[in-house]
């Protein structure tokens, strides 16, 4: 189950990998989503929509379908009343509300507080933790899981933790890709391109990339910026360049010389693990569950508050070196060769057939 639809969205990409990698196994799958999601998108089994316009109102239409379907196993990554599986990779969101408050203006913290979408989400968050709606949570990193439990005192032993993975034939280090793709973005061999890939660019940190890169002072550094959101028309500078949404990233990050992603909250982001497999330095915080898998100034760099412009001007400066990040490139593959998708399918796949045998009490 999943709601809506970006064709960028990493959790869109995630469920089509993890779709792919069942089927392929034997297993039947059926996706319960919102209009949004494309008929095309979806070449993995049957496609049933449900037709619901608010948070609640999905969630609601969620129950009265449930008992329509001949599915064994329900795995949500949506917010609902009640699933066997649910996988959190949208993270906790009273977590990110605590988080994005410190951050906040009064009055976008009013705004937050008054907000019916944002109650909505906390009440089938209450559901699925606080009242055990969901028999078993997967989660990506540590992070995620000690918020569940330390918030809704959610027993840990029912979480279940599963690193992402990607496709590492697809996303890899290609030399000969690299130079078709800086001479397509007109790239000078001189340039020190840094890559932000990723939609919600407030949550993210994109403001703190673009400072930060000003801090910096090379006029060699060149921010590209794939995705939306509304920044660009807050901050304008020669030096970055908005790509708008981009369907396939593997040629920007063949083009890239370091990723960056100074986010206030992130479960654990897709888009670092495809670039690190990629051989790309990650910058990124230890909001982000992917900081997690790498060292600091190893395979990256990790600050510890998305606004420390100082420490990520000092971490842009650290992997501007073109020997430094030549040299660390081989560790970098390395670290990704753990994480490809068939391990989290496998992975998954446990989880599942341990559900279909061991139901949900709180289904009956």
């Amino acid at each position: 189950m999943r709601r809506g639809y970006s064709p960028s969205g990493g959790a869109e990409a995630y469920l089509k990998r993890l779709a792919c990698g069942l089927v392929e196994r034997g297993y039947s799958v059926e996706l319960l989503a919102g209009e949004e999601w494309p008929e095309n998108e979806w070449p993995f089994g049957a496609l049933r929509r449900v037709r619901a316009r608010s948070t609640i109102a999905f969630a609601d239409e969620v129950e009265k379908i449930r008992p329509q379907t001949e599915c064994d196993v329900l795995l949500s990554l949506e917010r609902i009343w009640r699933c066997d599986v649910f996988r959190a990779g949208d993270g906790v969101h009273r977590a990110w509300l605590d988080r994005r408050r410190k951050f906040d203006l009064p009055l976008q913290r009013l705004a937050r507080d008054l907000s019916a979408k944002h109650r909505q989400i906390l009440q089938l968050e209450e559901a699925l933790f606080a009242k055990r709606g969901a028999g078993r949570v997967i989660v990506a990193s540590e992070m995620v899981k000690g918020e569940i439990v330390d918030l809704y005192d959610y027993p840990a032993e029912h979480i279940d933790l599963i690193r992402n993975g990607v496709p590492l034939d697809r996303f890899r280090f290609d030399p000969e890709l690299r130079e078709k793709s800086r001479a397509d973005l007109k790239l000078h061999p001189d340039d020190i391109a840094m890559l932000f890939a990723g939609s919600g660019w407030e949550r993210k940190g994109l403001l703190f990339a673009m400072e930060a890169i000003v801090m910096c002072r090379d006029r060699n550094l060149r921010l590209l910026v794939a995705g939306r959101g509304k920044t660009q028309r807050y901050f304008k500078s020669r030096r970055v360049r908005f790509l708008g949404e981009v369907v396939d990233l593997v040629p920007i990050y063949a083009a890239a010389d370091i990723f960056i992603l100074p986010t206030i909250y992130d479960p654990f982001s897709n888009a670092c693990l495809e670039a690190l497999a990629c051989g790309l330095p990650v910058i990124t915080t230890r909001a982000n569950g992917f900081s997690e898998i790498i060292e600091h100034e190893v395979h990256g760099s990790i600050v510890d508050q998305p606004n420390n412009l100082e420490a990520l001007s000092d971490a842009i400066h650290f992997w501007s070196d073109p020997a430094r990040r030549a040299a660390a490139r081989s560790t970098i593959i390395e670290r990704a060769s753990q994480f490809d998708i068939s391990t989290n399918v496998e992975q998954t796949l446990e989880v599942l057939t341990q559900a279909a045998v061991s139901p949900n009490p709180s289904d009956s």
